[in-house]
C-alpha cells in the first residue's frame, strides 16, 4: 500500500524535478496500448471472475506485466503497486498501475477504458498518466510541470473551468448504485437537484472532462489507490481540487471528490448538510 499521507496537501510544491519520471511515465503508457490494445473487443478474450466477483482480462494481467517490466528495467528501486499483482519493493518512491480500469467496458467492446499510471512520493501522487488507446486520447501531468492532453495540433495545456456556481455547474456522479451502496442516496438527490446538468459518465473519463473544463464536479464512492492516484496530479495541475468525499487529501478512503476548486466547499457543504 501506498506510504502515509505526510502534511503537504496535493498540490502542494516538490522541490525535485519530475520531467525524467513523467517522460517514463508516458513510454510505461506505451507500453501499456500496445499491451491491451491487441486484445480489445476479441471474441475469444479470457475472462475470469475474481475472489471480489469483479472481472479480470487476459488483458488487464499483460498490460500489468508490460508495465512492471519496463519499470523493472528503468526504475528498479521504485516500489510498485498493481491492481493485479499487488504491491513489490518498499520504496518511498511508489508507482501505482490500474492497468484496464473500466474492464467491465473492455470486455464488452466498449471504448471509455483507461491505463491509469501514476507516481507517489512520500504518499502524495505527483506523476499521473490517463490512457484511452482505444479512442485515441491522453492526459499526463506531473507537480509544477502542468496538466496536459493531445489535440491533432499537438499537446494541449488543461485548465479546469471559471463555473463559480454551483446551479451553473455541470456534474458526473459515477452510479446512482455507488451512491446508494455508500449510503449518499439523499446527498445525491441534493446535488442533482441544485446544479444545472449531472450525468453518470463512469470510471475516469469524467476526471478528465474536469481538468479540461467541461465538467466541474466528479465524486464516487467504493475506490481504490490505484483507481485514482493518476488523476490528482491531472486534477490539480490544471487547478482542481481533489480530496475525499469528507475533504481529505487522501487516496485511500475509499472515496473520491474533485472539482474546479472554485466550487469544492461549496459542494462539500451541499453533500454534508443532513
Amino acid at each position: 500500500m501506498t506510504s502515509a499521507l505526510p502534511d503537504p496537501t496535493f498540490d502542494a510544491p516538490i522541490e525535485e524535478d519530475l520531467t525524467a519520471d513523467l517522460a517514463l511515465a508516458l513510454l510505461l503508457a506505451d507500453a501499456a496500448d500496445a499491451a491491451s490494445m491487441p486484445r480489445f473487443d476479441a471474441a475469444d478474450l479470457d475472462i475470469r471472475t475474481k475472489a471480489d466477483s469483479t472481472h479480470v482480462t487476459e488483458a488487464d494481467l499483460a498490460t500489468e506485466r508490460a508495465i512492471r517490466a519496463l519499470l523493472e528495467a528503468e526504475r528498479p528501486h521504485d516500489s510498485v503497486f498493481g491492481e493485479e499483482y499487488g504491491v513489490t519493493g518498499d520504496s518511498n518512491r511508489q508507482w501505482i498501475i490500474d492497468p484496464i480500469d473500466g474492464t467491465a467496458n473492455y470486455l464488452k467492446g466498449i471504448p471509455m477504458w483507461t491505463t491509469l499510471i501514476a507516481l507517489a512520493i512520500d504518499g502524495v501522487p505527483r506523476v499521473g498518466v490517463a490512457s484511452q488507446p482505444a479512442i485515441g486520447r491522453r492526459w499526463w501531468a506531473a507537480t509544477g510541470l502542468g496538466s496536459w492532453t493531445d489535440t491533432p495540433a499537438g499537446p494541449r495545456r488543461l485548465a479546469v473551468s471559471s463555473v463559480d456556481s454551483v446551479a451553473d455547474s455541470s456534474v458526473s456522479f459515477q452510479s446512482i448504485a455507488q451512491w446508494r451502496d455508500a449510503g449518499r442516496l439523499a446527498a445525491l438527490e441534493r446535488l442533482t437537484s441544485a446544479v444545472w446538468r449531472d450525468r453518470g459518465y463512469g470510471d475516469a473519463w469524467p476526471y478528465m472532462l474536469l481538468a479540461e473544463g467541461r465538467l466541474e464536479f466528479v465524486a464516487e464512492f467504493g475506490v481504490q489507490e490505484y483507481d485514482i492516484a493518476a488523476l490528482v496530479p491531472i486534477i490539480t495541475e490544471a487547478g482542481g481540487r481533489f480530496t475525499s468525499f469528507d475533504g481529505r487529501d487522501s487516496i485511500s478512503e475509499r472515496s473520491s471528490l474533485a472539482t474546479n476548486r472554485l466550487l469544492h466547499d461549496a459542494y462539500l457543504d451541499l453533500l454534508h448538510s443532513d
